[in-house]
């Protein structure tokens, strides 16, 4: 199913979450993962969130995550105040066009009960970022299609409600 940019398709605490580069060694999901590319999501179920390895580090077993050119990390709704309502605030992708994201793609969750504040998406698109909201599983498939055309693709996943 296409999403045209702006529009939504229809129908929290973080678990602990780990980098794991190649020899085993685990540093802390906070730290950034290098590289050009935003990273391929590999997996998504309910509460859990896999990543490709990005620059040797691997992120597995996060429960929301911010992804972006070059990396991704834990998502902290904490440090934004955010919540299901009024939901997505631009303080929340802020740093995903730092990273040099110029298509974002928000997710509203498995049972879609996560907004998107009033304004966010004007305001993006006002930047000429262009914008895409979906359920996760179509927000993630529709991720990874950006990514692979070639994309700055810049995402916000919520794997559960």
């Amino acid at each position: 199913m296409d999403i045209a940019p702006g529009t939504q398709a229809s129908n929290s605490p973080l678990t602990e979450a780990k980098a794991t580069a190649k020899d085993d060694t685990t540093v802390p999901a906070t730290t950034p993962i290098t590289s050009n590319p935003s990273p391929f999501i590999t997996s998504l179920s309910w509460g859990k969130i896999s990543i490709s390895p990005t620059n040797g580090l691997t992120l597995d077993t996060i429960k929301d995550i911010k992804l972006y050119p070059g990396g991704a990390r834990p998502w902290d709704w904490n440090e934004t105040g955010t919540r299901h309502k009024p939901g997505i605030q631009l303080a929340d992708v802020e740093e995903l066009l730092a990273h040099g994201a110029t298509v974002v793609v928000l997710s509203k969750g498995m049972q879609e009960r996560l907004e998107v504040a009033e304004g966010v998406v004007e305001r993006l698109e006002g930047r000429g970022v262009k914008v895409y909201v979906a359920e996760t599983k179509e927000a993630v498939r529709l991720y990874n299609e950006l990514v692979e055309g070639g994309n700055k693709v810049g995402g916000l996943v919520h794997s559960t409600c």
